[in-house]
């Protein structure tokens, strides 16, 4: 293979030289690259000097270099290195699109594979930094981050932490613009994040916020990528990125570059006049005061009381029968259904996927799986009230958790909980007069907590303690301890009565 060899003024022909990726090691690319003669896009092989069987490159092309300038470890590495060792050009942190000749932006992606065997999306993909030294582009076409996204010539790569990095295998490599259909909804993204960053409040942006594109944090630290914002009185904010947000990307992997026949149903079936956030709203708030009977009965789907109910009423006002909506996919939106008893209560807390003791205690904060939930995930609330036997619909709301309570008060807890894990839970065990034996550990409770608790995530508790004291089926239903004990597994809950407290729509 002649690297280099592709005229950087055609497409056509960057594309074409670019799928010859596709199969390629990053080390099979270095490989490649000490082979050649050429070290840089546009040098001439007359503009090289070759002494003793040694190459030197003439003054102003780039040094020769060896496996041994890459290090391995170094975290993000990879993201250079198509651009030096393949396409023959230095990066840069230019916000013109990498070929600004045909406006074409290199990104190179993660993949990975799940127990299925299926392939998903490793990561968010990050578009270009947010300014906080100067007033943000109004006009999205006039924008860096349109630049930017126009036109993506996005490289796939496998990621398999069993091997090198350098050992990684380029699987795809595509032309990717975004759809009609979602460049509206990224527009209306792009307005959203511009207009709390006019408010002076960088500072509380969450990708929560948005549906496709976000805006992410980028520094290796908290503290040290705060930045003072260009606006308000200039309070500092976490350095931030525009993203494509890894539901976009997972959604663009499987139904744009594998083509896979997704079981999805688009809400919107036309041209969008307004913010898809207000259309949802609409369609839901248009059946507010019918029953969930008349609702079943309107939408064509049994009433049967069970606990599927209210969330397939929930989809079918929007126009989805296979509760798999394409824009929620995209964007990661739950859809949470809240009924609300006589007593102005709601009984049920909302659970989360269960977690492992010992990686729980190993996270920190953000990087950990209950931060990164709430910051890029957005709730579709749809409230239902009782009235005697039925449930009246309420109507819906958006929601993302606050910055203040994310950040401050369920950061607290969460620390709280990985605190007493990782110092080792307390059991107190109780035999009962009927015999029953329960077991009682020093975990805060629901009453303890304001946002997020602790309880179990299975059927029947289990427990295997130092002092001999085995319940249940521990390999079934319990985890392991840092300290070796095994415990019923767990799972954090959102807590029902702060759930009520966002609720706007009663």
């Amino acid at each position: 293979m002649r690297l280099f060899d592709y005229d950087d003024s055609d497409i056509e022909s960057v594309y074409s030289y670019a799928k010859k990726l596709e199969g390629m090691t990053f080390k099979e690319i270095l490989e490649e690259y000490e082979k050649s003669p050429i070290k840089s896009y546009g040098t001439n092989l007359s503009d090289i000097d070759q002494y003793s069987g040694s190459m030197i490159v003439k003054e102003g092309f780039s040094e020769y270099i060896t496996d041994s300038t890459f290090n391995k470890r170094a975290k993000g590495q990879l993201g250079n290195f198509i651009e030096k060792y393949f396409f023959g050009y230095d990066p840069n942190s230019n916000q013109e699109a990498d070929f600004n000749k045909i406006g074409l932006e290199l990104k190179q992606t993660p993949i990975d594979i799940t127990k299925k065997g299926e392939y998903k999306a490793g990561e968010r993909l990050s578009i270009t930094n947010i300014s906080y030294n100067e007033p943000v582009e109004e006009d999205f076409y006039k924008s860096h981050v349109w630049k930017k996204i126009r036109c993506i010539l996005l490289i796939h790569y496998l990621r398999d932490k069993s091997v090198e990095r350098l050992d990684y295998v380029i699987k795809f490599v595509n032309l990717f613009s975004p759809p009609k259909e979602d460049l509206k909804i990224i527009i209306d993204d792009y307005r959203q994040i511009n207009d709390k960053i006019k408010q002076g409040k960088a500072h509380e942006l969450s990708e929560g916020d948005t549906m496709y594109l976000g805006a992410c944090t980028k520094g290796a630290t908290a503290k040290k990528s705060l930045r003072p914002q260009y606006y308000g009185n200039h309070s500092l904010a976490k350095t931030r990125n525009y993203c494509f947000k890894v539901s976009y990307m997972n959604y663009v992997l499987k139904s744009y570059i594998l083509r896979n026949d997704i079981p999805c149903e688009s809400i919107v079936k036309g041209t969008l006049e307004k913010s898809f956030q207000d259309y949802v709203l609409e369609q839901i708030n248009r059946y507010i005061g019918m029953t969930d009977k008349e609702l079943c009965k309107r939408l064509d789907r049994p009433y049967n009381n069970n606990k599927a109910q209210w969330t397939d009423i929930a989809f079918r006002m929007l126009g989805i029968k296979s509760n798999r909506a394409a824009e929620f996919e995209k964007a990661n939106i739950v859809v949470k259904t809240i009924r609300i008893e006589e007593n102005g209560k709601n009984k049920e807390n909302m659970s989360f996927a269960p977690f492992k003791f010992k990686e729980l205690v190993q996270e920190e904060w953000e990087d950990s799986t209950v931060f990164n939930y709430f910051e890029t995930t957005q709730f579709l609330f749809v409230v239902f009230e009782k009235a005697k036997d039925i449930y009246v619909l309420k109507g819906a709301q958006l929601w993302h958790m606050p910055y203040h309570d994310l950040n401050v008060v369920a950061h607290n807890e969460w620390e709280n909980y990985k605190n007493i894990i990782k110092n080792g839970i307390t059991f107190e065990i109780i035999q009962k007069a009927s015999g029953e034996v329960v077991v009682h550990n020093n975990l805060p409770g629901m009453r303890d907590t304001e946002i997020i608790h602790i309880r179990p995530h299975a059927q029947k508790s289990a427990y295997r303690l130092h002092d001999g004291f085995v319940k249940g089926n521990v390999e079934k239903d319990a985890d392991e301890l840092p300290n070796g004990e095994w415990m019923t597994r767990q799972s954090f809950w959102l807590n029902k009565e702060y759930v009520l407290q966002q609720i706007k729509v009663r």
